[in-house]
């Protein structure tokens, strides 16, 4: 299976938009291109795509151009496709389109704002899963949806479903995520969804991390995961610290707002992003190009 693969760095993409602020598809497919020639797998419409601004005409738009763009690549890289909400009619609609666009995988976050207590998320993300037949990813990130995935669910659902084959760990908590690894089977993967945390959690078992750093320094995110994954921790400890500081100063507002200003600094793609998200105040953005200036990426 192509899931095989899935390791290193996923990036969760940006989505540039024109002055009009839809989206660019000339440079979403340019960027979509960057990422793959320096050895990235590819998530569109995750939280950094601002899949929550977007309609989902708009999500089967970068869906579209993702799935193409990697196919004319002939690098075979992986097409994982954000494909949540917190209502699961619309997930599953979304998972569907997603399968039948051609991903390689959907990531599923756990439902925001409405709170579904442990019992229900099962059930939703068993519907989900019943729904389609290629896997999913859960995602939990309680710090945006408010409701944690307990290992203990977690690990019901690796036993339940087939399908449901891994998780995006960005709860923050090294404790909970040693929990999952312990509680789920051997070849559940996992990745850390917070590029701070990637050398912890490799170091525990993870296969890699779906990256936000990545979009702006793609080749050293990728060397840095794939010095772990080939055993070599003295130098993948030598990068963590170097970029440690870049790895926090991309969330000092919310994401992506940080991110997309750097990408800006870096001449990758402009800065437009959506409301109610904004670029970093003006005290923010000093901080972030003095980091990027102290790494001579500018």
């Amino acid at each position: 299976m192509k899931i095989d693969k899935l390791n290193n760095v996923i990036t969760a993409m940006i989505t540039p938009f024109t002055n009009e602020l839809t989206i660019d598809e000339e440079k979403y497919r340019e960027f979509i291109r960057f990422q793959i020639n320096n050895g990235c797998h590819l998530l569109t419409m995750g939280t950094t795509g601002e899949s929550a601004t977007l309609s989902h005409k708009e999500h089967h738009i970068a869906i579209d151009i993702t799935v193409d763009e990697a196919k004319k690549s002939g690098k075979n890289p992986l097409v994982i496709a954000g494909a949540g909400s917190n209502s699961t009619k619309e997930a599953i609609s979304l998972s569907q389109y997603a399968e039948n666009a051609g991903v390689d995988a959907i990531l599923q976050v756990v439902p925001y704002y409405n709170k579904p207590e442990q019992h229900s998320l099962i059930e939703h993300f068993s519907a989900i899963a019943d729904s389609v037949s290629i896997p999913i990813i859960l995602y939990n990130v309680p710090s945006r949806t408010v409701r944690n995935l307990e290992p203990e669910t977690i690990s019901k659902l690796s036993y339940k479903k087939d399908n449901i084959i891994g998780i995006k760990c960005a709860s923050g908590n090294l404790d909970q995520i040693t929990s999952v690894i312990k509680s789920t089977p051997d070849d559940f993967i996992i990745l850390s969804g917070d590029d701070a945390m990637t050398y912890h959690i490799m170091a525990l078992g993870g296969k890699g991390v779906v990256s936000v750093t990545s979009n702006i320094i793609p080749m050293k995110i990728f060397e840095f995961t794939e010095s772990m994954i080939n055993g070599n921790w003295d130098e993948a400890r030598k990068i963590q610290l170097e970029y440690y500081d870049l790895f926090k100063i991309l969330f000092i507002e919310a994401n992506p707002g940080p991110v997309k200003y750097a990408a800006k600094l870096l001449n990758i793609m402009d800065s437009k992003i959506r409301l109610p998200l904004t670029l970093p105040l003006e005290e923010n953005q000093i901080k972030i190009k003095k980091i990027i200036e102290n790494l001579g990426l500018i």
